[in-house]
């Protein structure tokens, strides 16, 4: 058996047993499919992982920035109390057409607030709103930004908030200081704002699985 048939057997085994989809998730994922839209979201387990991150926080509202089809929203939105809210930034229109039915397929869509538009013009509109602070923020967009999407959420949190930044492994590319590629520098410039920023402690945790070798980094506001 190769290493990614592997990867994928174990996928499905933790599934199956910790991280179940329901039909709203399933539905989630063949509608994006059909929609035409990336097979990049997160795996099951993942938003699992979301979700249960939401919960230890005690999150109350949620920062996403890169909705796709809503599957990884919905995962996080269930974790909120019935007063909480979940804003998630979807650059592309067709995208979040597809994300709204979804999260409105999941009964959820008085609880997230999709907004469309790229996510550097946004997240100034939105710190205009004057949001309470967000207790979770997930970044999933591209990856060139990320530097900039993790200064705005310091600016949207407060002391103990949690950023999750996602695929920061990027098959391994991120080792490669001379990279040529975007989504590499702006990888690499994101763990090092992590780093060496004053108001964050934070840690990156390789994975494996359906989606291939990647990973997350996890970072706390301290102050």
């Amino acid at each position: 058996m190769n290493e990614t048939r592997l990867w994928q057997d174990v996928d499905d085994y933790f599934d199956s047993h910790l991280a179940p989809e329901d039909e709203v998730l399933r539905a989630a994922l063949r509608d994006s499919d059909a929609a035409g839209l990336p097979s990049v979201q997160i795996t099951a387990t993942q938003g699992k992982f979301l979700h249960l991150l939401a919960g230890i926080v005690g999150a109350r509202n949620i920062l996403e920035i890169g909705t796709l089809g809503g599957y990884s929203a919905i995962w996080m939105a269930r974790a909120l109390p019935e007063d909480g809210r979940l804003t998630t930034l979807e650059y592309e229109p067709r995208h979040a057409e597809v994300a709204v039915r979804n999260i409105a397929r999941a009964g959820l869509e008085k609880i997230v607030d999709v907004r469309v538009g790229a996510a550097l013009e946004a997240l100034p509109r939105l710190a205009e709103d004057n949001p309470p602070p967000f207790d979770l923020v997930f970044v999933d967009a591209d990856k060139a930004g990320n530097p900039h999407y993790v200064e705005w959420a310091l600016k949207l949190t407060r002391a103990g908030s949690v950023i999750v930044v996602d695929n920061v492994v990027r098959g391994g590319t991120v080792t490669e200081a001379d990279s040529a590629d975007e989504a590499t520098r702006g990888t690499r410039a994101t763990i090092e704002l992590i780093a060496d920023h004053p108001r964050l402690s934070g840690t990156a945790i390789q994975t494996v699985g359906g989606k291939g070798y990647d990973g997350f980094a996890l970072a706390r506001v301290l102050a």
